[in-house]
C-alpha cells in the first residue's frame, strides 16, 4: 500500500480525495446518530459541504472520458447535487423523514457506489492499496455491489444482522 499514486496526483484530485474521505467517514455520524442535537447539525454540515465539495471537483477530473470529457461517474455527482438540495429542502421545511430518507439514500446509494468505482483498476484508490496487483480491486468492487444489493432487496434487517 502505497499513497504516491495519490500525492502525486493533480491538485484537483487530492482535493476531490480529501472530500470524498470527508464524506466516507463523517456520513454514518451524521445519518445515523440517534439525537438531532448540534453535533448532528454540525457534522452534518461538513458532511454536505464535503459532498458538495467532492461532487463540484469532479467536474475537472476527466482521466475516464466516455461520453465528450464526462464519465457514468459524472451522471453521479449531478445526481448527489440533486440529492444535497432535495435534502436539505426537506429539512428547511420540516419534514424530517424526506430528510432523513434522502441523506440516508445519498449516503449509500451515492457515495458507497462512487466509492466501490475508485477500485476498478486503473484508478488512484486502486493503486493505492493494491500496487501491481489491481485486479484485486475488481474483488472489492464484487463484494461492495453485492453487499449494497443485499441492503438494497432486504432493506434493514440487512444491515441488523451485520452490525
Amino acid at each position: 500500500m502505497s499513497l504516491a499514486p495519490l500525492l502525486t496526483a493533480d491538485p484537483v484530485i487530492q482535493f476531490h480525495a480529501i472530500g470524498a474521505l470527508c464524506a466516507v467517514a463523517l456520513g454514518p455520524v451524521a445519518i445515523y446518530r440517534k439525537r438531532r442535537d448540534m453535533i448532528h447539525r454540525v457534522v452534518g454540515y461538513i458532511w454536505v459541504l464535503a459532498m458538495v465539495t467532492t461532487a463540484v471537483s469532479s467536474f475537472w477530473i476527466l482521466e475516464f472520458a466516455v461520453i465528450g470529457p464526462f464519465s457514468p461517474i459524472h451522471g453521479l455527482a449531478v445526481l448527489a447535487l440533486w440529492s444535497i438540495w432535495v435534502g436539505m429542502r426537506a429539512i428547511w421545511r420540516g419534514d424530517l423523514a424526506a430528510h432523513k430518507a434522502t441523506m440516508r439514500s445519498l449516503y449509500w446509494n451515492g457515495v458507497m457506489i462512487a466509492a466501490l468505482f475508485n477500485f476498478l483498476p486503473g484508478r488512484r484508490v486502486n493503486r493505492s492499496v493494491f500496487g501491481e496487483h489491481t485486479e484485486l480491486g475488481l474483488y472489492v468492487v464484487a463484494i461492495g455491489g453485492t453487499l449494497l444489493v443485499l441492503r438494497l432487496l432486504s432493506g434493514r434487517k440487512f444491515m441488523r444482522r451485520l452490525a
